[in-house]
């Protein structure tokens, strides 16, 4: 189709109105996530998981500046609870100062880590592209004796567990 030339040209540009989100920080949500993919999980594991790339990417992390976690008391690897204004879910933390401070990052690679429940239901006027990169959060260690999940993250665990026997029903004639 585009040996030789492009149908249209080389592609066509417009300017387009800037319209800021409506999300903003407060004092109960002081940080900004914004989350992203990295290539060796990019669309792998969409629909059955079932790749070695998790031996490069084992779960989401949610990356924060060594200043915002000292001020919230948050170490290498703990769990932390992210929560904003239309969800929470529970990550390990990763510091690290490849974020700015007031910035934190995830990845939302594993279904089960809950990234994509606490973003907002905005999108962006011109592409409709979900907000993905612009959530007011807080962040919060969460104790050793906690489960590490979030209510969300247990329901989704549990309707996975179905799924899965489902499947080996289905495969195995169970």
């Amino acid at each position: 189709m585009h040996v030789g030339h492009f149908v249209r040209g080389l592609g066509r540009f417009f300017i387009t109105q800037y319209v800021p989100s409506d999300e903003k920080i407060t004092r109960r949500f002081p940080l900004i996530l914004t989350t992203g993919r990295v290539l060796s999980q990019y669309n792998v594991g969409a629909q059955t998981r079932r790749t070695a790339n998790s031996a490069w990417h084992g779960e989401d992390r949610l990356e924060i500046h060594p200043l915002d976690a000292e001020e919230r008391g948050i170490q290498d690897a703990e769990w932390v609870s992210l929560e904003s204004r239309v969800g929470q879910t529970m990550l390990r933390a990763r510091v690290t100062e490849r974020v700015q401070p007031g910035v934190v990052y995830t990845t939302f690679h594993f279904p089960e880590s809950g990234a994509n429940v606490i973003t907002t239901d905005s999108s962006d006027w011109a592409t409709n592209c979900p907000e993905y990169k612009v959530t007011a959060v807080q962040i919060a260690r969460v104790m050793p004796t906690a489960a590490h999940r979030s209510t969300w993250q247990a329901d989704h665990e549990q309707f996975s567990q179905v799924q899965h026997k489902l499947l080996d029903e289905r495969t195995h004639g169970v």
